[in-house]
């Protein structure tokens, strides 16, 4: 996709939920809000969701399964923002939810998910774990080791429908911490152990085996390591269910390619039928590629330090976007809401981390104290990973829709910073 040409250069659209804008004055409008004036309302740094194209992107990624499969599930890794309110939006637009924890399905509930729609997974489940899944009668609980198996069976009183998570020995091409469907992964069982997995489970009354689940990575742009993982299952034994995770990758900065889901459902639906059968039901996990474009991050330029480089350094940074030290993945902040000449800039944050750098060599219009910049394809894993990193209060989540903002989650206080705090001194 091009970007963005003319006095804006800078600025490229794309990376934003379909349909945001620059209104009549140059201010950068999303889900028909400006954004000078939700954080006017809000502060900064703050999530900005586009309720509105969340909603039909959500549609679209189970239409597009559906349409091709009709026994297809579309699960939302709430994981990627695990927000009742994010959950629940999806939820109500068709998609089932995966959990990976009790807090998860917590927060799925509190969100009105069906919990017949709902996949319990986690490599390391408690007790605790186990039994919230067993009451809420989740759609499966997905077995990752033998220790799930012996916690089932101890906990149940009636069969539990489960999904065996299995590694298909395919090592996707992305970061190693996103790395998840070789056989040294920390999840599920190695291609060599299935069988025996199977046969464990098989002897256990408690336990419903189902199906197969499978989850290469995250991040993937090449579709031929979800086919290669397809017809890695294939080779073993055949079953009537199967999850294929998620971890379709998305762009980030102008210079990225991805697929676009359409082409990801027709792909994955295509080597499903083609290794697996067309009467199986089909379920996939997005967690990224279904949030990540539509959250944007605003912020407030604290400081412009001019040197050796560049430093324009904003109120929020690794407290709230942990990719960038994480993963070293790179976003595309811009000055909004004014032009004039650009200046090739570091973007920081305020935390005591050299590391806490949020886009290096970025050209912005030259910075000033009190700009607000904004910082697109920040709807996953910012919210799910922010932090209280110098004390510093977890931004708010507001969704954008048809010229309305509404808060969805807000803003943490100094109180809760402290509600935990038992030796308080006594200060009355």
């Amino acid at each position: 996709m091009s970007a963005v040409t003319g006095p804006r250069a800078d600025l490229d659209l794309s990376l934003y939920p379909p349909g945001t804008h620059l209104d009549g004055a140059g201010r950068l409008v999303v889900g028909g809000c400006a954004v000078a004036d939700v954080v006017a309302e809000h502060g900064t740094p703050a999530y900005l969701v586009d309720e509105g194209a969340l909603r039909a992107h959500a549609r679209a990624y189970q239409q597009a399964f559906t349409t091709r499969h009709p026994r297809s599930l579309v699960l939302f890794a709430s994981k990627s923002f695990p927000s009742a309110a994010v959950i629940g939006l999806t939820a109500s637009e068709g998609c089932g939810t995966d959990v990976a924890a009790e807090g998860e399905l917590v927060q799925a509930l509190a969100g009105g998910a069906d919990p017949g729609r709902i996949v319990f997974h986690g490599n390391a489940k408690t007790d605790a774990d186990i039994a919230a899944a067993l009451a809420a009668g989740v759609r499966y609980v997905v077995v990752d080791n033998l220790d799930d198996v012996d916690r089932i069976s101890r906990l149940a009183h009636t069969p539990v429908p489960v999904l065996l998570r299995v590694s298909p020995a395919v090592d996707a091409s992305t970061h190693s911490a996103m790395m998840t469907g070789h056989d040294a992964s920390k999840f599920g069982v190695p291609s060599g152990q299935i069988a025996d997995v199977i046969a464990r489970i098989r002897r256990e009354p408690m336990l419903d085996l189902h199906g197969l689940h499978a989850h290469i990575g995250s991040g993937i742009g090449d579709l031929t390591q979800f086919e290669a993982a397809v017809a890695a299952l294939a080779r073993l034994e055949r079953f009537g269910v199967y999850d294929l995770g998620g971890g379709l990758g998305v762009r980030y900065v102008r210079t990225d390619a991805a697929p676009d889901v359409e082409e990801y459902a027709e792909r994955v639906v295509a080597a499903v039928h083609r290794h697996l059968g067309t009467d199986v039901e089909l379920l996939v996990e997005p967690g990224r590629s279904m949030v990540a474009r539509f959250g944007i991050t605003a912020y407030r330029v604290v400081t412009v330090k001019r040197g050796p480089r560049t430093h324009v350094a904003v109120d929020g940074g690794m407290g709230d976007n942990l990719e960038v030290s994480l993963y070293g993945q790179p976003f595309e902040p811009a000055v909004i809401d004014r032009t004039g000449p650009l200046e090739v800039c570091d973007v920081v944050g305020r935390h005591c981390e050299s590391g806490d750098t949020l886009a290096r060599d970025v050209p912005l219009v030259t910075p000033r104290v009190g700009d607000l910049l904004t910082v697109p394809v920040t709807g996953a894993y910012c919210f799910t990973m922010s932090n209280n990193y110098n004390a510093a209060r977890r931004p708010p989540v507001v969704f954008c829709r048809d010229g309305q903002s509404r808060l969805a989650v807000r803003r943490e206080t100094f109180d809760d910073l402290l509600a935990r705090e038992q030796l308080l001194v006594d200060r009355t």
